[in-house]
């Protein structure tokens, strides 16, 4: 029965009557003495092991432990699949081996039961590799009956809302999370070998910095104070630098109380590195690195294929100014523009803008409607505007532009980076101007940060510093095309 497909009370009576079997069979395991939540069962082999060495292992004794995925029953013999996290393996009862109370339990045994198997290795006359079950132990008696199978959007829903299950009947899902897995250790690896120390920062902040986003706010009993989720730990990592810190990294989780969408989740994995003495173009250098080691060692290239489409990783990347962006796939000039003609040239394009909108604000619709969806290959958007960089060094030869960059990968943002801003008194300024925004009404706007100014009047190093979003990597490295593919519990709208 496909349990996800209860929407009608004849549905739901069939379940509730699948339900009630399962119950019966566990009190009919305790009439008979057997816990049906076993004890610790020690294992041999994997289902794995048993395949790949079955010609050392034939006709040895064996004991695993698994999930029961089907049965299929003949007389006086009968089949099953185990299941463990390797893979599976075909059971083999028969009465003349257990006996006629022994085979009387599969009568109890339903498919999602948890079991332990002692056995014997063989190969069935059909050639299958199997195990001779000669004893069973209840480990875990399923009281639900699994799903056959997904599908449908209706399905996809419940696969995120009962990720559990879904690990269990789509093994295809567990891979994905084991290549998330590899891929953070190859990050982590691939920066520890380059000198950078992993450290750890607060995730509650009194100051919601480091970035431009909306911030979740809780509260802290015994200080009576209101406190943030972190939205980025720039600004601690950044206080390390001036520490004497040179090379910092750190993975963790964000926090950002904005929309979801295939893109975003308002938690969601990042990992910021810091480099003393640097600048954006150190940043820019790894960045590629970094996808094309990750890539290297999944796939064996730096060519690897995204939904149908290859996607080539290979360093260097190209790097464009983003208002020659604009300019190149929207035909709309921005340079030297005041807010009000900004909003007249993004009219004319079509865009509804509100009627006080910022230059950025502007800036950033014409960016996000004209060049994101260009930009498939890997590429890096470089020198924003002031406005929109807080935190970035201003350029030389620019005093408009920051050395900052965004590296696009399939249309997504997969980062941010910079030169960073280690001039106290621009700085200061610069919080003062998103103080003004934030009083305007502009909620995702920097709040002022008086420590960090104290902080950078001791002297910072010239750094760079870089964000890149992980579960993004894992989604392209993944093939996946919804954030939700790629994580373990990702939010939800809750159900009516």
């Amino acid at each position: 029965m496909n349990e996800q497909h209860i929407d009608n009370v004849d549905d739901r009576e069939e379940l509730n009557e699948l339900l009630r079997v399962r119950r019966d069979k566990l009190q009919d395991l305790y009439d008979l003495g057997i816990d049906p939540f076993g004890e610790k069962f020690e294992r041999t082999h994997t289902t794995q092991e048993i395949i790949d060495h079955f010609d050392d292992l034939e006709d040895q004794d064996t004991r695993i432990s698994g999930r029961i995925m089907s049965m299929r029953t003949h007389g006086k013999a009968s089949f099953a699949d185990l299941m463990d996290h390797t893979g599976r393996v075909q059971l083999y009862f028969r009465v003349n081996t257990l006996g006629e109370e022994g085979y009387a339990l599969l009568q109890k045994l339903d498919i999602g039961d948890i079991v332990g198997i002692t056995g014997k290795i063989f190969r069935t006359r059909r050639g299958e590799i199997s195990v001779e079950v000669l004893d069973i132990k209840f480990l875990s008696k399923s009281l639900r009956p699994l799903p056959a199978k997904w599908h449908g959007l209706k399905d996809v829903d419940l696969r995120y809302r009962h990720r559990y299950v879904d690990l269990i009947v789509n093994p295809g899902v567990r891979q994905v999370f084991e290549t998330r897995s590899k891929i953070i250790q190859l990050i982590r690896n691939f920066l520890s070998d380059r000198g950078y120390i992993e450290v750890e920062t607060p995730m509650l902040h009194v100051i919601a910095g480091g970035a431009s986003a909306r911030p979740f706010t809780t509260h802290h009993n015994a200080l009576d104070m209101d406190l943030y989720l972190r939205i980025a730990p720039e600004l601690y990592l950044k206080r390390l630098l001036v520490g004497g810190f040179d090379k910092v990294f750190e993975m963790g989780k964000m926090f950002r109380n904005e929309g979801i969408s295939t893109k975003h989740n308002p938690e969601f994995t990042m990992c910021e590195l810091y480099m003393a003495y640097g600048d954006a173009s150190d940043m820019m250098k790894i960045t590629e690195e970094i996808y094309a080691h990750v890539a290297q060692e999944l796939v064996g290239s730096t060519k690897i294929v995204f939904q149908g489409q290859e996607i080539d990783l290979t360093p260097p990347w190209p790097r464009k100014p983003m208002l020659d962006a604009i300019k190149e796939y929207s035909g709309v000039d921005l340079r030297g523009l005041d807010d009000e003609q900004a909003r007249k040239v993004a009219k004319e394009k079509g865009l509804e803008v509100e009627p006080n909108a910022s230059y950025s604000a502007v800036l950033d619709e014409l960016f996000d409607t004209f060049v994101e969806p260009k930009l498939v290959q890997p590429i890096f958007i470089t020198d924003h505007p002031v406005e929109v960089s807080p935190l970035a060094k201003r350029k030389k030869d620019d005093p408009t532009a920051t050395d900052r960059f965004e590296p696009f990968i399939v249309t997504w943002e997969v980062g941010n980076g910079f030169t960073e801003l280690n001039d106290p008194i621009d700085q200061d300024q610069r919080f003062r101007q998103q103080v003004a925004q934030r009083d305007q009404g502009d909620d995702e706007a920097h709040m002022m940060d008086e420590d960090y100014i104290h902080a950078l009047e001791y002297g910072m190093p010239p750094a760079g510093g870089l964000g890149l979003g992980i579960d993004r990597m894992v989604m392209l490295f993944t093939d996946s095309p919804s954030i939700r593919d790629v994580l373990l519990f990702p939010h939800m709208r809750p159900r009516s």
